[in-house]
Protein backbone atom coordinates (compact mmCIF):
# COMPACT_ATOMS: atom_id res chain seq x y z
CA UNK A 1 0.00 0.00 0.00
CA UNK A 2 1.59 3.40 -1.07
CA UNK A 3 -0.40 5.65 1.34
CA UNK A 4 1.50 6.21 4.36
CA UNK A 5 -1.05 5.17 6.49
CA UNK A 6 0.63 5.27 9.92
CA UNK A 7 2.20 8.52 9.03
CA UNK A 8 -1.05 9.90 8.31
CA UNK A 9 -2.81 8.57 11.39
CA UNK A 10 -0.41 10.79 13.59
CA UNK A 11 -0.29 13.19 11.25
CA UNK A 12 -3.99 13.92 11.42
CA UNK A 13 -4.36 15.21 15.02
CA UNK A 14 -0.61 17.04 14.45
CA UNK A 15 -1.87 19.24 11.95
CA UNK A 16 -5.61 19.22 13.75
CA UNK A 17 -3.70 20.47 16.94
CA UNK A 18 -2.34 23.80 14.59
CA UNK A 19 -5.73 24.47 13.33
CA UNK A 20 -7.68 24.06 16.51
CA UNK A 21 -4.68 26.21 18.21
CA UNK A 22 -5.57 28.91 15.41
CA UNK A 23 -8.89 29.81 15.67
CA UNK A 24 -9.39 33.09 17.13
CA UNK A 25 -10.41 33.09 20.83
CA UNK A 26 -14.07 34.60 20.22
CA UNK A 27 -14.56 31.39 17.80
CA UNK A 28 -14.40 28.95 21.03
CA UNK A 29 -17.24 26.72 19.68
CA UNK A 30 -15.41 26.19 16.41
CA UNK A 31 -12.31 25.38 17.57
CA UNK A 32 -14.02 22.84 20.21
CA UNK A 33 -15.89 21.05 17.25
CA UNK A 34 -12.61 21.07 15.04
CA UNK A 35 -10.70 19.04 17.51
CA UNK A 36 -13.63 16.58 17.67
CA UNK A 37 -14.35 16.46 14.22
CA UNK A 38 -9.78 15.61 13.70
CA UNK A 39 -10.36 13.32 16.72
CA UNK A 40 -13.11 11.61 14.71
CA UNK A 41 -11.46 11.24 11.31
CA UNK A 42 -8.38 10.05 13.34
CA UNK A 43 -10.45 7.36 14.92
CA UNK A 44 -11.32 6.61 11.45
CA UNK A 45 -7.49 5.92 10.58
CA UNK A 46 -7.07 3.90 13.35
CA UNK A 47 -10.41 1.39 12.36
CA UNK A 48 -8.23 1.52 9.01
CA UNK A 49 -5.24 0.45 10.22
CA UNK A 50 -7.11 -2.56 12.61
CA UNK A 51 -9.05 -3.79 9.26
CA UNK A 52 -5.68 -3.68 6.80
CA UNK A 53 -3.60 -5.56 10.04
CA UNK A 54 -3.27 -9.34 9.32
CA UNK A 55 -2.72 -11.23 12.62
CA UNK A 56 -1.01 -13.96 10.74
CA UNK A 57 1.39 -11.86 8.32
CA UNK A 58 4.83 -10.04 9.04
CA UNK A 59 5.51 -9.25 12.55
CA UNK A 60 5.51 -5.52 11.59
CA UNK A 61 2.64 -3.95 8.96
CA UNK A 62 2.10 -1.15 7.64
CA UNK A 63 5.73 -0.16 7.43
CA UNK A 64 6.85 2.84 6.47
CA UNK A 65 11.36 3.99 6.16
CA UNK A 66 12.88 7.24 5.41
CA UNK A 67 16.45 8.31 5.48
CA UNK A 68 16.40 11.04 8.17
CA UNK A 69 19.78 11.81 9.90
CA UNK A 70 22.09 9.32 7.79
CA UNK A 71 25.77 9.96 10.00
CA UNK A 72 23.70 8.76 13.19
CA UNK A 73 22.01 5.61 11.30
CA UNK A 74 19.10 7.49 12.23
CA UNK A 75 15.76 6.52 10.38
CA UNK A 76 12.37 7.47 10.40
CA UNK A 77 10.94 3.81 10.23
CA UNK A 78 7.48 3.47 11.58
CA UNK A 79 5.76 -0.07 11.87
CA UNK A 80 2.79 -1.74 13.85
CA UNK A 81 2.10 -5.51 15.37
CA UNK A 82 -0.92 -6.73 17.26
CA UNK A 83 0.06 -5.08 20.40
CA UNK A 84 0.82 -1.70 18.70
CA UNK A 85 -2.52 -1.79 16.88
CA UNK A 86 -4.41 -2.27 20.36
CA UNK A 87 -2.96 0.41 21.67
CA UNK A 88 -3.77 3.05 18.42
CA UNK A 89 -7.00 2.05 18.60
CA UNK A 90 -7.37 2.62 22.31
CA UNK A 91 -5.96 5.81 21.77
CA UNK A 92 -7.72 7.10 18.66
CA UNK A 93 -11.15 5.63 20.31
CA UNK A 94 -10.32 7.26 23.62
CA UNK A 95 -9.66 11.00 22.54
CA UNK A 96 -13.17 11.82 20.59
CA UNK A 97 -14.61 10.80 24.44
CA UNK A 98 -12.35 13.09 26.32
CA UNK A 99 -13.07 16.03 24.18
CA UNK A 100 -16.37 15.88 24.50
CA UNK A 101 -16.26 15.46 28.18
CA UNK A 102 -13.89 18.45 28.41
CA UNK A 103 -16.38 20.19 26.21
CA UNK A 104 -16.72 22.78 28.94
CA UNK A 105 -14.03 22.44 31.53
CA UNK A 106 -11.80 25.39 29.37
CA UNK A 107 -14.71 27.99 28.72
CA UNK A 108 -13.83 31.61 30.11
CA UNK A 109 -13.70 31.73 34.20
CA UNK A 110 -16.74 34.39 35.87
CA UNK A 111 -16.01 37.93 35.80
CA UNK A 112 -13.29 39.30 37.90
CA UNK A 113 -10.81 35.70 37.87
CA UNK A 114 -7.12 36.32 37.51
CA UNK A 115 -6.59 33.19 35.06
CA UNK A 116 -7.19 33.31 31.53
CA UNK A 117 -8.42 29.99 29.93
CA UNK A 118 -7.39 29.47 26.10
CA UNK A 119 -10.02 27.37 25.18
CA UNK A 120 -8.84 26.66 21.40
CA UNK A 121 -5.45 26.09 23.53
CA UNK A 122 -6.92 23.38 25.80
CA UNK A 123 -7.80 21.45 22.89
CA UNK A 124 -5.12 21.59 20.46
CA UNK A 125 -2.85 20.18 23.39
CA UNK A 126 -4.76 17.37 23.82
CA UNK A 127 -4.41 16.80 19.53
CA UNK A 128 -1.04 17.20 19.98
CA UNK A 129 -0.93 14.34 22.61
CA UNK A 130 -2.43 11.96 21.01
CA UNK A 131 -0.81 12.38 17.68
CA UNK A 132 2.67 11.85 20.02
CA UNK A 133 1.47 8.95 21.59
CA UNK A 134 0.32 7.43 18.48
CA UNK A 135 3.94 7.51 16.64
CA UNK A 136 5.10 6.27 19.88
CA UNK A 137 3.40 3.43 19.38
CA UNK A 138 4.45 2.98 15.45
CA UNK A 139 7.84 4.01 15.46
CA UNK A 140 10.65 1.15 14.71
CA UNK A 141 13.22 3.49 15.11
CA UNK A 142 14.65 3.44 18.78
CA UNK A 143 16.00 7.42 18.32
CA UNK A 144 12.26 8.70 16.38
CA UNK A 145 10.78 6.77 20.10
CA UNK A 146 12.52 8.45 22.07
CA UNK A 147 11.78 12.30 20.20
CA UNK A 148 8.32 11.88 20.78
CA UNK A 149 8.20 9.77 23.93
CA UNK A 150 10.14 12.83 25.45
CA UNK A 151 8.12 16.05 23.75
CA UNK A 152 4.63 14.51 24.88
CA UNK A 153 5.75 15.56 28.42
CA UNK A 154 4.91 19.52 26.90
CA UNK A 155 1.55 19.48 26.06
CA UNK A 156 0.87 17.35 29.10
CA UNK A 157 3.00 19.85 31.65
CA UNK A 158 0.29 22.61 29.95
CA UNK A 159 -2.88 20.55 30.52
CA UNK A 160 -1.91 19.69 34.25
CA UNK A 161 -0.73 23.16 35.02
CA UNK A 162 -3.18 25.27 33.12
CA UNK A 163 -6.25 23.69 33.29
CA UNK A 164 -8.26 22.09 36.43
CA UNK A 165 -11.36 21.84 37.88
CA UNK A 166 -13.85 24.08 37.69
CA UNK A 167 -14.80 24.02 41.11
CA UNK A 168 -11.47 25.27 41.98
CA UNK A 169 -10.80 27.72 39.28
CA UNK A 170 -11.98 31.32 40.65
CA UNK A 171 -9.60 32.74 41.58
CA UNK A 172 -7.96 30.42 44.18
CA UNK A 173 -4.23 31.00 44.32
CA UNK A 174 -3.69 27.95 46.86
CA UNK A 175 -4.88 25.64 44.20
CA UNK A 176 -3.03 27.33 41.31
CA UNK A 177 0.22 26.72 42.91
CA UNK A 178 -1.08 23.12 43.67
CA UNK A 179 -1.45 22.16 40.02
CA UNK A 180 1.74 23.68 39.36
CA UNK A 181 3.51 21.64 42.07
CA UNK A 182 1.64 18.68 40.35
CA UNK A 183 2.88 19.86 36.63
CA UNK A 184 6.20 20.64 37.79
CA UNK A 185 6.46 17.12 39.72
CA UNK A 186 5.13 15.12 36.63
CA UNK A 187 7.81 17.51 34.05
CA UNK A 188 10.59 16.55 36.64
CA UNK A 189 10.29 12.95 37.22
CA UNK A 190 9.70 12.18 33.39
CA UNK A 191 12.60 14.13 32.83
CA UNK A 192 14.76 12.37 34.89
CA UNK A 193 13.81 9.16 33.05
CA UNK A 194 14.14 10.44 29.99
CA UNK A 195 17.60 11.85 30.49
CA UNK A 196 18.74 8.76 31.88
CA UNK A 197 17.23 6.66 28.76
CA UNK A 198 18.87 9.01 26.71
CA UNK A 199 22.18 8.26 27.75
CA UNK A 200 21.06 4.30 27.44
CA UNK A 201 20.22 5.67 23.95
CA UNK A 202 23.35 6.35 22.92
CA UNK A 203 25.05 3.47 24.39
CA UNK A 204 22.58 1.50 22.22
CA UNK A 205 24.15 3.12 19.31
CA UNK A 206 27.53 3.06 20.42
CA UNK A 207 27.34 -1.17 20.62
CA UNK A 208 24.85 -1.36 17.84
CA UNK A 209 25.90 1.06 15.32
CA UNK A 210 22.02 1.81 14.59
CA UNK A 211 18.85 2.59 16.43
CA UNK A 212 16.58 0.09 14.08
CA UNK A 213 14.67 -2.59 15.90
CA UNK A 214 14.49 -4.38 12.95
CA UNK A 215 18.06 -4.46 11.78
CA UNK A 216 19.50 -5.03 15.79
CA UNK A 217 17.32 -8.07 15.48
CA UNK A 218 18.69 -9.52 12.30
CA UNK A 219 22.02 -8.34 13.74
CA UNK A 220 21.48 -10.53 16.61
CA UNK A 221 20.22 -13.42 14.21
CA UNK A 222 23.12 -13.33 12.43
CA UNK A 223 25.62 -13.46 15.68
CA UNK A 224 27.10 -10.49 14.16
CA UNK A 225 25.62 -8.17 16.87
CA UNK A 226 26.91 -8.98 20.47
CA UNK A 227 26.67 -7.04 23.93
CA UNK A 228 28.59 -7.91 26.91
CA UNK A 229 26.68 -8.93 29.85
CA UNK A 230 27.50 -5.82 31.85
CA UNK A 231 27.05 -3.30 28.86
CA UNK A 232 23.20 -5.07 28.14
CA UNK A 233 22.02 -4.81 31.96
CA UNK A 234 23.43 -1.29 32.11
CA UNK A 235 21.13 -1.01 29.15
CA UNK A 236 18.01 -2.28 30.07
CA UNK A 237 18.11 -0.72 33.19
CA UNK A 238 18.36 2.56 31.77
CA UNK A 239 15.50 2.03 29.07
CA UNK A 240 13.51 0.52 31.88
CA UNK A 241 14.04 3.18 34.25
CA UNK A 242 12.35 5.55 32.19
CA UNK A 243 9.74 3.51 31.33
CA UNK A 244 9.09 2.70 34.85
CA UNK A 245 8.22 6.62 35.67
CA UNK A 246 5.83 6.59 32.48
CA UNK A 247 4.35 3.07 33.66
CA UNK A 248 4.04 4.32 36.85
CA UNK A 249 5.77 1.71 39.02
CA UNK A 250 6.49 1.72 42.47
CA UNK A 251 8.39 3.49 44.06
CA UNK A 252 8.82 5.76 40.67
CA UNK A 253 5.02 6.59 41.00
CA UNK A 254 4.43 9.96 43.27
CA UNK A 255 3.95 11.99 40.50
CA UNK A 256 0.95 10.68 39.28
CA UNK A 257 -1.53 11.08 42.11
CA UNK A 258 -0.71 14.97 42.56
CA UNK A 259 -1.42 14.72 38.31
CA UNK A 260 -4.65 13.29 38.29
CA UNK A 261 -5.86 15.21 41.32
CA UNK A 262 -5.06 18.56 40.06
CA UNK A 263 -5.98 17.76 36.75
CA UNK A 264 -9.46 18.11 35.26
CA UNK A 265 -11.00 14.67 34.62
CA UNK A 266 -10.51 13.97 31.12
CA UNK A 267 -6.85 15.10 31.21
CA UNK A 268 -6.46 12.92 34.36
CA UNK A 269 -7.75 10.06 31.69
CA UNK A 270 -5.41 11.04 28.99
CA UNK A 271 -2.77 10.63 31.50
CA UNK A 272 -3.41 7.31 33.02
CA UNK A 273 -5.53 5.68 30.06
CA UNK A 274 -3.38 6.60 27.20
CA UNK A 275 -0.34 8.43 27.80
CA UNK A 276 1.12 6.24 30.74
CA UNK A 277 0.67 2.77 28.11
CA UNK A 278 3.07 4.04 26.58
CA UNK A 279 5.52 3.21 29.55
CA UNK A 280 4.32 -0.57 29.81
CA UNK A 281 4.19 -0.85 25.61
CA UNK A 282 7.47 -0.08 25.76
CA UNK A 283 9.17 -2.69 28.04
CA UNK A 284 7.47 -4.70 25.17
CA UNK A 285 8.61 -3.36 22.19
CA UNK A 286 12.24 -1.96 23.67
CA UNK A 287 13.39 -3.64 26.55
CA UNK A 288 12.09 -7.35 25.59
CA UNK A 289 13.42 -7.14 22.21
CA UNK A 290 16.88 -5.07 22.64
CA UNK A 291 18.07 -6.52 26.21
CA UNK A 292 16.35 -10.54 26.38
CA UNK A 293 19.10 -11.88 28.71
CA UNK A 294 19.04 -8.52 30.71
CA UNK A 295 15.45 -8.71 30.79
CA UNK A 296 15.05 -12.12 31.98
CA UNK A 297 18.37 -11.03 34.30
CA UNK A 298 16.14 -8.33 36.17
CA UNK A 299 12.89 -10.62 36.21
CA UNK A 300 12.48 -11.62 40.03
CA UNK A 301 13.17 -8.20 41.15
CA UNK A 302 10.50 -6.36 38.48
CA UNK A 303 8.09 -8.96 39.61
CA UNK A 304 8.68 -7.53 43.62
CA UNK A 305 8.42 -4.52 42.27
CA UNK A 306 5.20 -4.96 40.22
CA UNK A 307 3.37 -7.00 44.00
CA UNK A 308 4.76 -4.04 45.77
CA UNK A 309 2.79 -1.49 43.12
CA UNK A 310 -0.63 -3.95 43.05
CA UNK A 311 -0.78 -4.03 46.81
CA UNK A 312 0.84 -0.81 47.83
CA UNK A 313 -1.78 1.18 45.60
CA UNK A 314 -4.82 -0.59 46.29
CA UNK A 315 -4.11 -0.26 50.08
CA UNK A 316 -3.68 3.40 49.68
CA UNK A 317 -6.93 3.84 47.74
CA UNK A 318 -8.44 1.98 50.42
CA UNK A 319 -7.77 5.08 52.92
CA UNK A 320 -8.14 8.11 50.05
CA UNK A 321 -10.64 10.62 51.32
CA UNK A 322 -10.36 12.22 47.64
CA UNK A 323 -12.32 10.68 44.60
CA UNK A 324 -9.46 11.53 42.27
CA UNK A 325 -6.75 10.36 44.14
CA UNK A 326 -8.36 7.10 44.72
CA UNK A 327 -8.63 6.66 41.13
CA UNK A 328 -5.27 7.36 40.79
CA UNK A 329 -3.41 5.16 43.34
CA UNK A 330 -6.22 2.03 41.88
CA UNK A 331 -4.67 2.90 38.66
CA UNK A 332 -0.57 2.41 40.65
CA UNK A 333 -2.16 -1.11 41.22
CA UNK A 334 -3.77 -2.14 38.24
CA UNK A 335 -0.08 -1.07 36.43
CA UNK A 336 1.37 -3.62 38.82
CA UNK A 337 -0.93 -6.01 37.21
CA UNK A 338 0.27 -5.23 33.99
CA UNK A 339 4.16 -5.14 34.68
CA UNK A 340 3.54 -8.41 36.07
CA UNK A 341 2.02 -10.00 33.11
CA UNK A 342 4.68 -8.53 31.21
CA UNK A 343 7.76 -10.54 33.15
CA UNK A 344 6.21 -12.97 34.13
CA UNK A 345 7.41 -14.37 30.78
CA UNK A 346 4.50 -16.77 29.76
CA UNK A 347 2.08 -16.19 26.84
CA UNK A 348 -1.10 -16.18 29.05
CA UNK A 349 1.00 -13.47 31.01
CA UNK A 350 1.72 -11.11 27.90
CA UNK A 351 -1.65 -11.52 26.61
CA UNK A 352 -3.39 -10.31 29.27
CA UNK A 353 -1.08 -7.70 30.10
CA UNK A 354 -1.28 -6.42 26.73
CA UNK A 355 -5.44 -6.73 26.92
CA UNK A 356 -4.89 -5.42 30.59
CA UNK A 357 -3.98 -2.04 28.60
CA UNK A 358 -7.17 -2.35 26.49
CA UNK A 359 -9.61 -2.76 29.41
CA UNK A 360 -7.98 -0.62 31.79
CA UNK A 361 -7.91 2.13 29.55
CA UNK A 362 -11.70 1.84 29.06
CA UNK A 363 -12.69 0.94 32.65
CA UNK A 364 -10.62 3.83 33.89
CA UNK A 365 -11.70 6.75 31.61
CA UNK A 366 -15.92 5.34 32.34
CA UNK A 367 -15.08 5.52 36.20
CA UNK A 368 -13.21 8.95 36.14
CA UNK A 369 -15.34 10.62 33.46
CA UNK A 370 -18.29 10.23 35.21
CA UNK A 371 -16.30 10.75 38.82
CA UNK A 372 -15.61 13.94 37.01
CA UNK A 373 -19.46 14.75 36.12
CA UNK A 374 -20.36 13.65 39.99
CA UNK A 375 -17.26 16.63 40.86
CA UNK A 376 -18.69 19.39 38.71
CA UNK A 377 -21.92 19.00 39.89
CA UNK A 378 -20.92 19.36 43.50
CA UNK A 379 -17.75 21.36 43.48
CA UNK A 380 -15.68 18.90 45.55
CA UNK A 381 -13.10 16.05 45.04
CA UNK A 382 -14.02 14.97 48.80
CA UNK A 383 -15.52 11.39 49.70
CA UNK A 384 -17.17 13.00 52.62
CA UNK A 385 -19.18 15.60 50.94
CA UNK A 386 -21.41 12.98 48.48
CA UNK A 387 -23.88 10.77 49.99
CA UNK A 388 -27.53 9.52 48.59
CA UNK A 389 -27.12 10.48 44.73
CA UNK A 390 -28.23 7.24 43.87
CA UNK A 391 -31.86 8.99 45.07
CA UNK A 392 -31.12 11.81 43.36
CA UNK A 393 -29.55 11.06 40.05
CA UNK A 394 -29.60 7.26 38.98
CA UNK A 395 -28.23 7.28 35.70
CA UNK A 396 -24.80 8.61 36.97
CA UNK A 397 -24.92 6.43 40.11
CA UNK A 398 -25.65 3.28 37.70
CA UNK A 399 -22.89 4.51 35.47
CA UNK A 400 -20.53 5.09 38.35
CA UNK A 401 -21.14 1.98 39.48
CA UNK A 402 -20.66 -0.32 36.28
CA UNK A 403 -17.25 1.74 35.80
CA UNK A 404 -16.19 1.21 39.66
CA UNK A 405 -17.32 -2.89 39.41
CA UNK A 406 -15.18 -2.80 36.43
CA UNK A 407 -12.37 -1.47 38.10
CA UNK A 408 -12.73 -4.44 40.58
CA UNK A 409 -12.52 -6.64 37.57
CA UNK A 410 -16.31 -8.46 38.27
CA UNK A 411 -16.50 -11.02 36.18
CA UNK A 412 -18.79 -10.41 33.02
CA UNK A 413 -16.39 -7.00 32.89
CA UNK A 414 -13.94 -6.35 30.28
CA UNK A 415 -10.83 -5.96 33.05
CA UNK A 416 -11.69 -9.25 34.15
CA UNK A 417 -10.38 -11.53 31.79
CA UNK A 418 -7.28 -9.88 31.35
CA UNK A 419 -6.38 -9.71 35.23
CA UNK A 420 -7.53 -13.51 35.15
CA UNK A 421 -4.87 -14.01 32.32
CA UNK A 422 -2.26 -12.10 33.89
CA UNK A 423 -2.68 -13.93 37.30
CA UNK A 424 -2.62 -17.39 35.56
CA UNK A 425 0.11 -16.72 33.84
CA UNK A 426 1.91 -15.51 36.75
CA UNK A 427 0.69 -18.75 39.01
CA UNK A 428 2.39 -21.20 35.97
CA UNK A 429 5.74 -19.75 36.35
CA UNK A 430 5.90 -17.88 39.92
CA UNK A 431 2.85 -19.56 42.36
CA UNK A 432 4.19 -17.34 45.58
CA UNK A 433 4.11 -14.26 43.14
CA UNK A 434 0.83 -14.96 41.93
CA UNK A 435 -0.68 -15.87 45.14
CA UNK A 436 0.36 -12.46 46.47
CA UNK A 437 -0.74 -10.71 43.71
CA UNK A 438 -4.39 -11.83 43.98
CA UNK A 439 -4.89 -10.24 47.30
CA UNK A 440 -4.79 -6.69 44.84
CA UNK A 441 -8.05 -8.23 43.99
CA UNK A 442 -9.58 -8.34 46.82
CA UNK A 443 -8.39 -4.83 48.27
CA UNK A 444 -9.92 -3.71 44.91
CA UNK A 445 -13.09 -4.75 45.74
CA UNK A 446 -13.02 -3.24 49.23
CA UNK A 447 -11.66 0.16 47.67
CA UNK A 448 -14.69 0.45 45.25
CA UNK A 449 -17.47 -0.72 47.02
CA UNK A 450 -16.91 1.65 49.63
CA UNK A 451 -16.35 4.76 47.55
CA UNK A 452 -20.17 3.91 46.08
CA UNK A 453 -21.66 3.17 49.80
CA UNK A 454 -20.52 6.51 50.91
CA UNK A 455 -21.00 8.60 47.70
CA UNK A 456 -23.96 7.15 46.25
CA UNK A 457 -26.43 5.79 49.26
CA UNK A 458 -27.41 6.30 52.40
CA UNK A 459 -29.33 9.52 53.26
CA UNK A 460 -29.34 12.19 50.91
CA UNK A 461 -27.61 15.13 51.85
CA UNK A 462 -28.86 18.77 51.32
CA UNK A 463 -26.02 19.52 49.07
CA UNK A 464 -27.04 17.31 46.44
CA UNK A 465 -30.62 17.26 46.88
CA UNK A 466 -31.15 19.33 43.38
CA UNK A 467 -28.30 17.36 41.81
CA UNK A 468 -29.22 17.07 37.88
CA UNK A 469 -28.73 13.60 36.57
CA UNK A 470 -26.43 12.87 33.57
CA UNK A 471 -27.25 14.96 30.65
CA UNK A 472 -27.42 14.02 26.62
CA UNK A 473 -23.96 14.86 26.26
CA UNK A 474 -22.46 13.04 28.95
CA UNK A 475 -24.43 10.04 28.07
CA UNK A 476 -23.12 10.05 24.64
CA UNK A 477 -19.38 10.13 26.17
CA UNK A 478 -20.21 7.06 29.07
CA UNK A 479 -22.12 5.07 27.45
CA UNK A 480 -20.25 3.72 24.32
CA UNK A 481 -17.57 2.90 26.94
CA UNK A 482 -20.09 0.70 29.27
CA UNK A 483 -20.75 -1.13 26.24
CA UNK A 484 -17.13 -1.56 25.37
CA UNK A 485 -16.67 -2.39 28.59
CA UNK A 486 -19.56 -5.61 28.56
CA UNK A 487 -19.06 -6.52 25.23
CA UNK A 488 -15.24 -7.55 25.48
CA UNK A 489 -15.81 -8.68 28.87
CA UNK A 490 -17.67 -11.44 27.81
CA UNK A 491 -16.25 -11.48 23.75
CA UNK A 492 -12.44 -10.63 24.48
CA UNK A 493 -11.55 -12.12 20.79
CA UNK A 494 -11.09 -9.58 18.41
CA UNK A 495 -8.59 -8.24 20.87
CA UNK A 496 -6.61 -11.60 21.42
CA UNK A 497 -6.86 -12.87 18.12
CA UNK A 498 -4.70 -9.47 16.93
CA UNK A 499 -2.39 -9.66 20.25
CA UNK A 500 -1.55 -13.34 20.59
CA UNK A 501 0.43 -13.22 17.38
CA UNK A 502 2.94 -10.84 18.65
CA UNK A 503 2.78 -12.40 22.11
CA UNK A 504 4.59 -15.35 20.85
CA UNK A 505 7.07 -13.09 19.01
CA UNK A 506 8.12 -11.35 22.35
CA UNK A 507 8.35 -14.79 23.97
CA UNK A 508 10.54 -15.79 21.01
CA UNK A 509 12.77 -13.01 21.42
CA UNK A 510 13.71 -13.95 25.30
CA UNK A 511 13.93 -17.02 24.20
CA UNK A 512 10.99 -18.23 26.78
CA UNK A 513 8.44 -21.01 26.48
CA UNK A 514 5.51 -21.69 28.61
CA UNK A 515 5.50 -23.82 31.68
CA UNK A 516 4.22 -27.67 31.14
CA UNK A 517 1.52 -28.39 32.92
CA UNK A 518 2.69 -30.06 36.04
CA UNK A 519 -0.60 -32.83 35.77
CA UNK A 520 -1.21 -34.43 32.30
CA UNK A 521 -4.71 -33.88 31.09
CA UNK A 522 -7.27 -37.03 31.34
CA UNK A 523 -6.72 -39.38 27.89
Amino acid sequence: MSFPLLTATAALPALGAVATAAVPAARRTAAKWLALLVSLATLALGITILVRFDPGGDRYQLTESHAWIADFGVRYELGVDGIAVALIGLTALLIPFVILAGWHDADPLETGSKRWRPTQGFFALILAVEAMVIISFEATDVFLFYIFFEAMLIPMYFLIGGFGDRAHEHGDEAAATQRSYAAVKFLLYNLVGGLIMLAAVIGLYVVAGNFSLAEIAQARANGTLHMATNTERWLFLGFFFAFAVKAPLWPLHTWLPNAMGEATAPVAVLITAVVDKVGTFAMLRFCLQLFPNASKWATPVILVLAVISIIYGALLAVGQRDIKRLVAYASISHFGFIVLGIFAMTSQGQSGATLYMVNHGISTAALMLVAGFLISRRGSRLIADYGGVQKVAPVLAGTFLIGGLATLSLPGLAPFVSEFLVLVGTFSRYPAIGIIATFGIVLAALYTLVLYQRTMTGPVKPEVASMPDLRPRELLVVAPLIVLLVFLGVYPKPITDIVNPAVKQTMSDVHKKDPKPSVEAAK
